[in-house]
């Protein structure tokens, strides 16, 4: 097993923790770990603090750490979604879905789950978004 950390060029480093981690699997595929990402930019700062704004960097930053692993978003096999306010999420669905499609293109075979939390440890923070993707091995030639 190779285990490779996914920091991708001009972010800011996290403290404590990989903003994702890539496992590679002889004749397995490469799965990757993408920890949960919220929606600020590459210098961890926040540019808005609507719900929409934040899904969308949040899925750019999912898609900028899968990209470090070689992935994309076809290779998601798996969403978590937490939020801060499970009303404002499904009152802006249909905004929230629009951001997903303009970031993430029209893949949908995820299996995801949303969870409203009490908070997230940024406090600016409205959405933290975990991925986890699996690349088969003939991609990884």
């Amino acid at each position: 097993m190779t285990k490779h950390v996914l920091q991708p060029a001009g972010w800011t480093a996290p403290k404590g923790y990989a903003n994702g981690v890539a496992v590679s699997l002889p004749a397995s595929g490469r799965w990757v770990f993408v920890a949960g990402q919220i929606g600020w930019n590459a210098a961890s700062e926040f540019d808005s603090d609507d719900l929409v704004d934040q899904v969308r960097q949040a899925l750019l930053n999912v898609r900028a750490v899968l990209a470090e692993a070689g992935a994309a978003p076809e290779h998601i096999c798996r969403m978590t979604w937490y939020l801060i306010d499970r009303r404002e999420y499904l009152a802006r669905a249909v905004d929230i879905g629009r951001a997903y499609r303009e970031v993430l293109g029209r893949e949908f075979a995820v299996a995801m789950s949303a969870v409203q939390v009490a908070a997230l440890v940024e406090d600016r923070a409205k959405v933290e978004i975990e991925v986890t993707a699996v690349l088969p091995a003939d991609a990884l030639a």
